[in-house]
């Protein structure tokens, strides 16, 4: 077994796993938007490719994960980290699939002039990217007050969501010839969406992680 000394660098080490990890899902949900905007489907197909490196990424965190669970009999607060982790992964690998979502959109889109200028989803893009960051930085330092104020940013998300959902309907109605269309849209902004619903999760594993107590934003 471990020392306590060995114990905290397996963990420090386990966190940079993440972070790595949360770094490529930020970039796919980024590249994905981008290759959006910029009707890039070369970008699009890297994202859709990259997609491998993040399952990977979470394959070896879990298997890290399971080799301390069932080797160093971890303390409640350790075990308690390590099943945060493993929580903190599957949303993490979910937003990823969410950027090749999207990215595959843009590939179905590809050669057709938009129905409308790209405003709202680039915004919304943003905002999750940041919470991505936000949310992980305060997983790994274990702060709850930051985890709770991430996660009220997710408003932003779903007061854009509802815009865009507004302005698509309105656009639909006035010219069925735009209905496919504005439906793959609908589906971008409900994505980005979820997006934030997944890093509020991680919010609420922070503060467990951090606490001990259950939340829910």
């Amino acid at each position: 077994m471990y020392s306590r000394q060995h114990f905290d660098e397996a963990l420090d080490a386990l966190n940079q796993e993440v972070l790595t990890m949360g770094t490529l899902v930020e970039e796919a949900l980024r590249n994905a938007v981008k290759a959006l905007v910029d009707k890039d489907i070369d970008l699009a197909d890297r994202v859709i490719q990259g997609d491998t490196d993040i399952d990977r990424q979470q394959l070896d965190i879990e298997d890290t994960c399971t080799v301390l669970i069932a080797k160093e009999q971890p303390v409640a607060s350790d075990l308690r980290q390590l099943v945060a982790t493993l929580n903190v992964l599957g949303d993490l690998e979910r937003i990823g699939d969410q950027a090749v979502h999207i990215a595959e959109v843009m590939k179905r889109l590809y050669g057709e002039p938009y129905m409308k200028p790209l405003i709202d989803i680039p915004r919304m893009a943003v905002i999750a990217e940041g919470m991505i960051h936000d949310a992980l930085t305060a997983f790994v330092e274990q702060d709850p007050e930051a985890a709770r104020s991430v996660a009220g940013r997710d408003d932003q998300l779903d007061a854009l969501h509802a815009q865009v959902l507004r302005e698509l309907l309105t656009y639909m109605m006035e010219d069925p010839a735009k209905i496919s269309q504005g439906i793959n849209f609908l589906f971008l902004s409900r994505w980005l969406e979820r997006t934030g619903d997944h890093v509020t999760n991680i919010c609420e594993r922070t503060v467990f992680l951090a606490t001990g107590k259950h939340v829910t934003f």
